[in-house]
């Protein structure tokens, strides 16, 4: 058993957590025992950063004290504000220069990194600056990269609606802030998926909270992870723009051997609950606009997915939509996800650093051996 090669490490068990729980067979979510639904529904992201970081979730009391907090760490130094003009002049993908500012922010974090795994409380407050400035630094890209200038947090609003103020330079209606706000709660956990990982295999070795988040959102950035969400709205434009109808596409793709993004999930057999949460919302979102089609794509393509394939959507398939009605760009769309996974990614490093064990799994040696050794004067080309 211990000599069984796992590729990908699929089905391994590497640590114990209760910070999140997936049921495959059921399409079930929990963060800490409550269902994925009702804290979409009821709670806003701050309540789920409290819930992942201190493992319950908080009294009206407890939330003012930590939204504060949150709040007063929004704003970069200009040193790395500077970067990140230099990141946007040179067309840097924005997940690349997310990862490049984030890794920059330690040299400027009050709290040292010496002792950081060994105390909580140091690395807890890092990965609450980190949270709270990951918003500035994706708005602030954006908006330098289309010519605008950086526009500074507001701490009178929440974490999600200073973000889209940020990025459109004006306050956001009360509904757009609060379906962005679920889609950050949506996306704040998901057991040990590959970015949350990285994130831990770096911790494991005594590193700085820095350099854990660097990791992960290295992680985050590939197609077969985070990068997935951009590629769905990417496929819904081609369709719009095709002569085909969105099953017709879908069908011909198929045929074709081509992977349709959005489709499949590594843990779940049933649609992905988040999905379906999503869903619904790019639902509304298209209703309220009087542009239903990016909504009409996405349902077509997926009942004909259930009746061909039997592959169901997962979370990236309806937040691209979502997000593309709102107004994001779209190579905005995973940045927005590592401005929520980062809640994760800091809760399963101070989880494993609690009880640490250095990562270090094997790999089974499949090369040559007992090859002679010949001097380089002897060896023929």
């Amino acid at each position: 058993m211990a000599d069984e090669l796992r590729k990908g490490l699929e089905g391994v068990l590497v640590a114990e957590s209760s910070l999140s729980d997936i049921d495959g067979s059921a399409g079930r979510l929990v963060y800490r025992g409550y269902a994925i639904e009702d804290l979409a529904r009821n709670t806003s992201f701050e309540e789920v950063l409290y819930l992942l970081w201190e493992g319950h979730l908080p009294t009206e009391a407890e939330l003012a004290p930590f939204e504060a907090q949150m709040a007063e760490e929004r704003a970069v130094r200009d040193e790395v504000l500077s970067t990140v003009r230099e990141l946007a002049a040179a067309e840097e993908d924005p997940m690349a220069a997310l990862r490049t500012a984030v890794s920059m922010l330690s040299a400027y974090d009050p709290d040292d990194s010496t002792g950081e795994a060994g105390d909580s409380e140091i690395a807890q407050r890092k990965g609450r600056r980190i949270t709270a400035k990951m918003p500035t630094i994706v708005a602030a890209y954006k908006r330098i990269r289309d010519g605008d200038e950086p526009i500074e947090p507001r701490t009178d609003l929440s974490h999600a609606a200073n973000f889209l103020y940020m990025l459109n330079g004006e306050e956001p209606e009360d509904t757009l802030a609060d379906v962005f706000d679920m889609a950050l709660v949506v996306h704040a956990d998901h057991g040990i998926n590959a970015s949350t990982f990285a994130a831990m295999v770096t911790a494991s070795t005594l590193s700085d909270l820095h350099s854990s988040v660097t990791s992960a959102i290295g992680a985050l950035k590939g197609d077969l992870h985070g990068g997935a969400n951009q590629n769905v709205m990417r496929t819904l434009l081609e369709i719009d723009e095709h002569d085909l109808t969105a099953v017709e596409w879908a069908r011909e793709a198929i045929e074709n051997g081509e992977r349709i993004p959005g489709f499949g999930h590594r843990v779940y057999d049933v649609k992905d609950p988040r999905a379906k949460i999503l869903g619904a919302k790019s639902k509304a979102l298209g209703k309220a606009a009087d542009e239903f089609k990016w909504y009409s794509y996405s349902r077509a393509i997926e009942e004909f997915m259930a009746k061909e394939t039997g592959i169901a959507p997962n979370v990236d398939f309806y937040s691209a939509s979502m997000y593309y009605q709102m107004g994001i760009p779209i190579d905005l769309y995973t940045p927005i996800f590592a401005m929520s996974r980062v809640g994760g990614w800091v809760a399963h490093v101070l989880e494993y650093q609690d009880d640490n064990r250095l990562i270090r799994p094997r790999a089974r040696y499949v090369g040559p051996d007992d090859r002679e050794f010949v001097r380089i004067e002897q060896r023929e080309g």
